[in-house]
């Protein structure tokens, strides 16, 4: 890693990022990386150069760019963010890939499946670090949520129940309904129930789903059911137009698990086994300790132990599992007819495509 010489307060070289895009996302990703002992924010850019300047002011960050070629020229940026929609995520992490930076990708990664293997292949014939921003899986609490289901503390995994809505209404201009810019639930929403199932089952061996469409064909209300060989299912949501719980639910063989509201980066979770009382798990009992602002520093701390160990991609948000969510996404746009304007015709799809 091209790491700045500047150490920080843990020894360790400050790594300095890039942020590419203005908005809501990143700049919560901003204020959170400012938190680290260790990470700087050095440059961003947008394709608008006054919207560059005023976020480089608001968050005191030293140049601004008005295209992404420069941020992408910049010696001094070590790791790009991409966070913009995710219609310009393949465009915008394979430019910096091909600049020859380490990108950390915000989701839904991409737009399908077969961008997302674009980016895969691209990433290990540079050698460089690619990781979806999945802080979800990242996150303290959920790891040790993954941890006790994986030692077996509610026994076999039978389902798994999430859900992520919000009320709405969305213009019709918005960018959640709009096509090309790969509006809809899913991706936006979906995205976290999906990758929450298969971070406790891994990728499903039959998809079906169910969808309410906007008059532009995007999803507004999408109900979906995963089924595994082992007998386990998954029943998921997302909403554009219903404010849901934001739950969710494991159940095993020996006991359940609770997780309130706000399951992708939750506070506490409660465990349930018959013949004892339940017991509470919380941010400030597990390793990591209690969240920083929005809680989106864990994948950036991640991201920067992997480019100082050398490695490409990161243990807990491997790219194998980035493509089986894509993979899992795109069977369920196939089963309820939402389709982008980069959508191939099924003829050409990759071999690895399960409608």
């Amino acid at each position: 890693m091209a790491a700045g010489a500047v150490q920080g307060a843990h020894g360790e070289p400050v790594v300095r990022w890039g942020v590419l895009a203005t908005g809501g996302i990143a700049a919560r990703f901003t204020a959170d990386v400012r938190e680290l002992p260790d990470a700087e924010i050095v440059a961003v850019a947008s394709r608008s150069e006054a919207a560059a300047r005023e976020f480089a002011e608001r968050f005191q960050i030293p140049r601004a760019y008005g295209s992404w070629a420069g941020l992408f020229a910049d010696a001094e940026v070590d790791v790009v963010y991409v966070a913009t929609p995710h219609s310009a995520h393949r465009a915008a992490a394979g430019a910096a890939l091909a600049a020859g930076k380490p990108v950390l990708c915000e989701k839904a990664f991409t737009l399908d499946a077969r961008q997302a293997g674009e980016l895969v292949e691209l990433a290990r014939e540079r050698g460089l670090f690619l990781m979806e921003a999945m802080w979800m899986y990242c996150d303290p609490v959920v790891r040790r949520l993954v941890e006790l289901v994986r030692d077996g503390a509610i026994g076999d995994v039978r389902t798994v129940q999430a859900d992520f809505g919000l009320e709405g209404p969305f213009d019709p201009y918005h960018r959640l309904r709009d096509p090309a810019l790969g509006g809809g639930a899913l991706l936006d929403l979906g995205v976290y129930p999906v990758s929450f199932a298969h971070l406790l089952l891994g990728e499903p061996d039959r998809v079906q789903a169910d969808a309410l469409l906007s008059p532009e064909g995007v999803d507004l209300n999408t109900g979906i059911l995963l089924g595994w060989d082992s007998g386990a299912t998954a029943l998921l949501s997302c909403s554009l137009t219903a404010g849901t719980p934001r739950t969710a639910t494991v159940t095993g063989t020996k006991g359940r698990i609770e997780v309130p509201a706000g399951f992708f980066a939750p506070e506490r979770f409660t465990l349930h086994r018959a013949g004892a009382e339940p017991e509470e798990f919380t941010a400030a009992g597990v390793a990591g300790g209690p969240r920083v602002l929005h809680g989106l520093q864990h994948e950036a701390a991640e991201a920067m132990r992997c480019l100082r160990a050398g490695e490409t991609q990161s243990p807990l948000v491997p790219l194998e599992g980035t493509l089986a969510v894509m993979r899992t996404l795109d069977a369920v746009r196939d089963r309820v007819g939402v389709h982008y304007p980069t959508d191939r015709d099924p003829a050409d799809r990759p071999a690895g495509f399960r409608p």
